[in-house]
């Protein structure tokens, strides 16, 4: 097996899993879907063209990829629900977590999160 054969199979495991990820999401309230799908498409695109074009065949990647790569951003209400939720995991780590450089990292990361989807993802009606 090449290393060109490795990349492709694991860029197509990633793109599974996180597709699977992504329709959990869409099911549970709890957890956004929507980055998973862009995840997948990526993986996808990565993997195979076989696998890519199957992929934006499917009724998720019009509803959700095409949807968010079209308009170019998201609304008001879905950057503060993909925040929310997305900082309730990361409260709840730190709380469970007793590492202080994982602490650190954390609210790094939850900074950093929030300037992304502040300044970088444009907010649309």
């Amino acid at each position: 097996m090449t290393i060109k054969h490795i990349k492709n199979l694991v860029f197509a495991i990633l793109g599974i899993l996180s597709l699977g990820v992504g329709i959990a999401g869409t099911i549970l309230p709890v957890l956004p879907g929507g980055p998973f799908y862009l995840f997948a498409a990526f993986c996808f695109s990565k993997s195979s063209k076989r696998i890519e074009n199957w992929f934006k065949s499917t009724k998720v990647y019009q509803k959700y990829v095409l949807a968010f790569l079209q308009k170019k951003g998201l609304t008001k209400r879905e950057k503060i629900r993909i925040n929310i939720i997305a900082d309730s995991f990361i409260i709840a780590s730190f709380i469970m977590v007793d590492i202080m450089i994982a602490r650190i990292f954390m609210v790094v990361l939850a900074l950093y999160k929030h300037y992304y989807f502040i300044y970088k993802i444009e907010t649309i009606e």
